[in-house]
């Protein structure tokens, strides 16, 4: 290989590298919105988080669980939902949580009963939804 075409490739190169430094690919992570912990130690602190984005609501239940390290497609989906509320859902993945369950009182489309969600671990919510409780045929983000 000559001088030049050794010159060559490592310009390319340069470049190459320059481009991705400057021009990362949004779909590694980084178009997710970095958002503040959301503090969810207490009853009133989780029944605030709703109320901040309009949600009048009423716990009903909670549940240990754990965030499954690889996500089903009906995860994937969940987490998709997370990640554009700016939910750390995914830094979460195989930790053990806590799911809280609450009524919705102030929203009712089509009469449907609605319930809220809120999946909580170390003491930070890491996933919010609301959903119809009819299986979920309704399902929205909470901010």
């Amino acid at each position: 290989m000559n001088k030049k075409t050794l010159f060559i490739l490592i310009a390319a190169a340069a470049v190459t590298g320059a481009v991705i430094l400057l021009f990362p690919d949004k779909k590694t992570g980084r178009d997710i919105p970095k958002t503040p912990p959301v503090d969810a130690s207490t009853v009133s602190s989780r029944i605030d988080y709703f109320a901040s984005h309009g949600w009048e609501v009423e716990e009903t239940g909670e549940k240990n669980i754990i965030i499954p390290s690889d996500f089903s497609p009906a995860y994937e989906e969940y987490a998709r939902i997370q990640d554009k509320q700016g939910m750390p859902l995914r830094k979460y993945a195989g930790q053990n949580a806590q799911l809280y369950v609450y009524e919705v009182k102030n929203y009712s489309p089509e009469n449907r009963k609605m319930l809220a969600e809120l999946l909580v671990c170390n003491d930070t919510a890491v996933a919010s939804m609301v959903y119809s409780d009819d299986g979920g045929s309704l399902r929205l983000a909470v901010s």
